[in-house]
């Protein structure tokens, strides 16, 4: 399988990804390695990493406890901290093995670092293969707000392995998998159709291989997201939205990632519909692929109440105004829509009737 070029550096697979790493290691002196793990990937990840990897023993362990709820600037605090204490330098490296907390953490601590040491990503979810391994977004969550603070900065590489998928549970799967279905609605209507017939993640390296593609062709015309990167934003807005209120309340259960992206783009879909000419099928179509994947999230109206008092806090808002990316049919996106208020409440409703 190819490796994947973007504007700076390459997406490798597989094999060739520890090759590839193997040779730039060789070829550049860092003066010291780290390598940002949680307790999850340091068990189940860390030994094969290293046994592919040369001269693994020298790297220094960096580790973080897993999970949304630490992807916080007090956790990069405290790594700075522990670089810091443990001598690195403007020449080190991190290695951040792990999910999309790990990448994107691991990836602002690295580029604030001293202004800024070099980093490679190798995720360890599906989420993060399909989404973090493209684009060069960093950051950190403020309080239960997503990626409020972060800077855009690449990796030296980005190594896609895909033994690392045989750690995780179903619900871990399906949640990356919400985010390739997505590259479909936004990109590729015949993608979407060969997605929802995949029901057991069968032929997963060449689906991977795919919505890298199609994210990194994205990122390619549009790197700082003025433009056309903005599509990637289809179901985030209030799915983020869902996310943390589910994140920030106790007495519920948190949803993964891709399952608050799935109730947002069911929800965003229906604002599709009576907005921008998404037709009623269309729409079905999607309602029924999410909600046959997904369970299906009760919402009282305080509950709305507080989601949609959080999308003040979107990052894609401007001049006071809330920016969608709405479907004039899958497939074919339509960016910075405005939503009258009404409608939010009329799409909460679609989705509790369905």
């Amino acid at each position: 399988m190819e490796s994947i070029t973007t504007s700076s550096y390459a997406v490798h697979f597989n094999q060739l990804a520890y090759d590839a790493i193997n040779a730039h290691l060789r070829a550049t002196p860092y003066s010291k390695i780290f390598v940002l793990v949680d307790e999850n990937t340091k068990r189940d990840c860390l030994g094969n990493f290293k046994n592919m990897v040369s001269d693994s023993s020298d790297y220094e362990i960096l580790e973080i406890p897993s999970g949304e709820v630490n992807k916080t600037i007090e956790t990069c605090i405290r790594l700075w901290e522990e670089l810091s204490e443990r001598n690195a330098d403007r020449k080190s490296l991190l290695i951040n093995l792990g999910g999309g907390v790990i990448t994107d953490l691991g990836g602002f601590v690295a580029s604030t670092f001293k202004r800024g040491i070099a980093f490679i990503n190798v995720p360890t979810t599906l989420l993060a293969m399909v989404d973090a391994s493209v684009g060069g977004k960093t950051g950190v969550d403020l309080g239960a707000l997503k990626n409020q603070v972060g800077v855009i900065n690449q990796p030296e590489m980005v190594l896609v392995i895909s033994e690392f998928l045989k750690t995780l549970d179903q619900r871990q799967l399906k949640s990356g998998f919400a985010e390739m279905l997505k590259h479909g609605l936004i990109r590729d209507s015949g993608y979407w159709e060969v997605l929802k017939s995949n029901s057991d993640f069968s032929d997963i390296d060449r689906l991977i291989y795919t919505s890298v593609k199609i994210k990194n062709e994205v990122v390619l015309q549009d790197p700082t997201e003025q433009h056309l990167r903005k599509i990637l934003n289809f179901g985030h807005t209030l799915g983020h939205a869902v996310e943390s209120y589910f994140l920030e309340n106790e007495s519920l259960e948190t949803l993964l990632h891709g399952e608050a992206i799935a109730i947002g783009m069911i929800l965003e879909g229906y604002l599709s519909k009576e907005l921008t000419g998404l037709p009623e099928a269309d729409l079905e179509d999607i309602k029924a692929v999410f909600l046959n994947r997904y369970p299906k999230t009760k919402f009282s109206e305080a509950d709305i109440e507080t989601i949609l008092s959080l999308l003040k806090f979107d990052k894609k808002n401007s001049h006071g105004d809330i920016n969608f990316v709405l479907l004039d049919k899958i497939g074919k996106p339509v960016i910075d829509v405005k939503i009258p208020p009404k409608l939010f409440r009329s799409a909460f409703a679609y989705y509790s009737e369905a």
